[in-house]
């Protein structure tokens, strides 16, 4: 097959769908695939758009420029469009940049959405759910981020958390919470808290460790210092970080919130904001228990890179009865409107 993967893919600490790009181009170059990051090529077999909003720099192309393509160069090529991400993690209540990406999504003949939780909240916003649909769960890379040499238990648990990003909604309310929670003897006699990534302006902590961004194996070897993970991200549509964190043998405390049970459920303990000190209770007393069990967690890359391969595969097996159920070609209006429209909204 050629596949052409809709993503300019950077290098260094980038956030999770630049990690995914780049290991599922990995993954299908090592499959014998034929991949590249553009529409050049006048014979492709499938096109993952992955970022319809042009303005970013992750966007190699977007819905108006695949469109294009399969106008001028070539409609047998497959469409299929990646969702990872929503309006409710970015406080967004008109729902703008849900409907963007419906909108982009009329030329796509398969959609992935990265989880349920992901799936629902488009279908609220007018997605149709009897389009092909399907959910391939995010995974990390095994090889980098695996448990290492067994370690003891601190006398105090060492718990740790990651972001890329500081927004707000990453939880740093929950983080700030357990830093005055570490001024208590009570805690700070049984737990610990490093946080590792950028903070908000104005954001400091006074108990909790603070270490700057990190990425690969530096990363890696720091997580693996600990003895169990939290995080408090809102709204998260398939996050890498608690998939890093599992993979490197944490326990995860995680918030019950977005698809976050969809990925950790298992293998740690769920919590909110009013049963935060009762679950870390439970953590402390119930924590060697829960290392045994990470040892399965099954959020890795191949796994992840796989779905995606088979999905193609069975696209191009059904390729007729797939570009016969092509709707946009009989929606000429939304055409023009689509190929003239200079900007677009996310």
């Amino acid at each position: 097959m050629k596949i052409s993967l809709g993503m300019n893919l950077q290098s260094g600490a980038w956030g999770g769908g630049n990690q995914f790009g780049r290991t599922l181009t990995r993954y299908l170059t090592d499959c014998g695939e034929q991949v590249c990051h553009d529409l050049k090529p006048r014979d492709l077999d499938m096109v993952l758009l992955a970022e319809p909003d042009a303005r970013l720099k992750i966007s190699a192309y977007d819905h108006r420029d695949i469109l294009r393509y399969l106008l001028r160069s070539n409609r047998k090529a497959i469409v299929v469009h990646r969702i990872n991400n929503t309006s409710e993690a970015r406080d967004d209540v008109a729902k703008t940049f849900n409907r963007f990406r419906i909108h982009a999504n009329r030329i796509a003949d398969h959609t992935v959405f990265v989880s349920h939780w992901v799936k629902e909240r488009y279908v609220e916003a007018g997605f149709d759910p009897l389009r092909p649909w399907s959910v391939i769960l995010n995974g990390s890379d095994h090889h980098l981020w695996h448990p290492g040499e067994p370690k003891p238990r601190g006398q105090r648990l060492r718990l740790v958390t990651h972001h890329w990003s500081n927004h707000w909604n990453k939880g740093f309310d929950i983080y700030q919470r357990l830093d005055q929670m570490l001024a208590d003897p009570h805690w700070s006699s049984r737990i610990e808290l490093t946080y590792i990534g950028r903070l908000p302006d104005g954001f400091h902590f006074e108990q909790a460790r603070h270490v700057e961004p990190l990425s690969g194996e530096p990363l890696a070897q720091e997580l693996r210092r600990h003895d169990a993970y939290i995080t408090a991200s809102r709204h998260e549509s398939g996050g890498h970080h608690n998939l890093e964190a599992g993979l490197c043998g944490l326990p995860l405390l995680y918030l019950k919130s977005g698809a976050m049970p969809e990925y950790c459920n298992g293998y740690g303990i769920e919590y909110t904001s009013e049963t935060l000190e009762a679950k870390l209770e439970e953590l402390c007393a119930t924590w060697s228990d829960w290392v045994m069990r990470m040892a399965d967690f099954p959020h890795t890359a191949e796994r992840m890179c796989q779905g995606y391969h088979e999905l193609f595969q069975q696209l191009m097996a059904q390729r007729p009865q797939v570009l016969a159920r092509r709707r946009w070609l009989r929606r000429l209006p939304w055409i023009w409107s689509t190929l003239t429209r200079n900007g677009g909204f996310s």
